[in-house]
Parts: C-alpha cells; sequence; structure tokens
C-alpha cells in the first residue's frame, strides 16, 4: 500500500471511531448527517469495491434506527443488505450488522416471526464466522432481539430460557438482556418475579433505550394490580421516549398503549 493511501485509510479509521464514539454519546443525528456525507463523498471516487461508502452508509441507517426511523430506513437497509455481498470477512461482518439493524425494524413493526428468522440466520452466520472473527456483542445483541421476537409471539418460556442462559456471559449487556428477561416474565403472568427483576436491574444506558425499563416495570405493576404506580411509571417512561427519541420510534405508541391501558382508557388485551 502505497504512503498516500495508507494516510487516508488511517485518517478513515479514526474519522469512523469518532463517529462510533459520538454514536455511542447518543449523537444519533449528527452521526446521520456526518455518515451521509462521508458516503456521498466515497460514491463520487471510482472503486470496485467501496467500502468506505458501504461503512458510511451502515453507520448513517443505524443511526437512524436507534433514533427511531426505522421504517424510513428499511427498504434502505435492505439495498445495502443486497449490495454488501460477502466475499471477505470484513464485508460478512458488515453485512450482518445490517441484518441485525434490519432485525431492530422489523421487531418494532411486530413482525415478529420474520424477526425470528432474521434473528436465526444472523446467528447461524455469526457461529460460522467463529473461527476467523469474535462477534460476542453482535451475538448478544442478536439473542436479545430473538428472545423479544419470541415474546412478541406469545412464548415467553423459550424467551426467558435465552435470557437467563445468556446472562452470566452478557458483561455490558447485561442491563439489555435483564430488561428482556423482566418481559418475559410479565409474558408468564409471573409479575412479582418481573418486577423484583426490573427493581434490580441498572437502566441500559444508551439513549436508543430510553423507556425500555419503565415499561416493563409499568407492566409488572399493573398485572398486580397496582394501577396507580403503572400509571406513574408509564408516564415516566413515556416522557424518557418523547425526550429522547423521534416522535415517530415504536416504543412512544407502545408507551402510549400502555399508559392508556393503566388509566382505564383501553381494556387489557
Amino acid at each position: 500500500m502505497k504512503p498516500i493511501r495508507r494516510t487516508r485509510e488511517k485518517t478513515r479509521r479514526e474519522l469512523f471511531t469518532r463517529l462510533e464514539d459520538r454514536f455511542r454519546q447518543g449523537e444519533y443525528e449528527e452521526v446521520e448527517a456526518t455518515a451521509r456525507a462521508l458516503a456521498e463523498g466515497a460514491r463520487s471516487g471510482r472503486r470496485r469495491r467501496p467500502l468506505p461508502e458501504w461503512q458510511a452508509r451502515t453507520l448513517a441507517t443505524m443511526a437512524a434506527v436507534a433514533h427511531g426511523r426505522g421504517a424510513e430506513v428499511l427498504g434502505e437497509l435492505e439495498t445495502l443488505i443486497a449490495e454488501l455481498a460477502p466475499v471477505d470477512v470484513e464485508t460478512q461482518v458488515l453485512r450482518l450488522v445490517v441484518r441485525r439493524n434490519r432485525l431492530v425494524v422489523l421487531s418494532g413493526q411486530e413482525r415478529y416471526e420474520e424477526a425470528e428468522r432474521e434473528a436465526l440466520d444472523i446467528l447461524g452466520e455469526i457461529s460460522r464466522l467463529a473461527h476467523l472473527i469474535t462477534l460476542a456483542k453482535l451475538e448478544l445483541s442478536a439473542l436479545g432481539l430473538l428472545a423479544g421476537a419470541l415474546c412478541g409471539q406469545g412464548r415467553a418460556e423459550e424467551a426467558e430460557a435465552i435470557a437467563r442462559g445468556n446472562l452470566a456471559r452478557a458483561g455490558d449487556g447485561a442491563a439489555h438482556l435483564r430488561v428482556v428477561l423482566a418481559r418475559s416474565l410479565n409474558g408468564q403472568d409471573r409479575y412479582e418475579e418481573a418486577l423484583a427483576e426490573a427493581r434490580s436491574c441498572t437502566p441500559p444506558p444508551d439513549r436508543k433505550d430510553s423507556g425500555l425499563l419503565g415499561l416493563v416495570t409499568a407492566e409488572a405493576l399493573l398485572g398486580l394490580g397496582r394501577r396507580e404506580e403503572a400509571e406513574a411509571e408509564a408516564r415516566r417512561a413515556l416522557a424518557d421516549c418523547g425526550r429522547s427519541l423521534h416522535p415517530g420510534h415504536p416504543r412512544i405508541r407502545k408507551a402510549r398503549a400502555l399508559l392508556d391501558r393503566t388509566t382505564g382508557e383501553e381494556p387489557r388485551p
């Protein structure tokens, strides 16, 4: 590799590292805008394998999904998946990340059977790559989303098994898995256990997870007949979502529906 090219590659990697840091800090709007500008710049160059453009588009769509605009970028995600022919490990991993982002959108749209199939396929691909690269965080994310898809289909016992079976190795991702565990317990009408799990859980730190813990807590309280506490918790969750997420985020709709149930404006399904 020529020195100038090496310098460009280093600069690009440093820029993406900074953008990923900003993503973790919840700066989704800024990350998406910057990543789209980078993708446009990369597109202007002539490349047989436009990896920088793919990376920028992946980050841009991931930021949009995290913000709650997944429905807007679903077509773009599917186009990107089709373009990312897995010719080497780098493109295979990038394609898996895009598919995971699509999985989030499917779950948000309550397309749970499709989400389950996608999650299982992603996990299979990760398993086949295990001898080449470690993808523990991506695997745990896919497992959590699989458990959520099972909850959505009323298969809460299976979801509980997945959550419990992976908590010990979850590390930084344990908070999200414990929220899924509490949701699975709610789905089995084990509200006391769900509430205990939720009360002992540290809220997931990321902006994209705003309101998650509050919703499962409110659901458990409502199941126990503690309607006023459930209403207060649902209102807090809705306020958290409203402060942090795009108005079209599916979680805002779910929070409003749960609040209606706590106030008796909508019968419990």
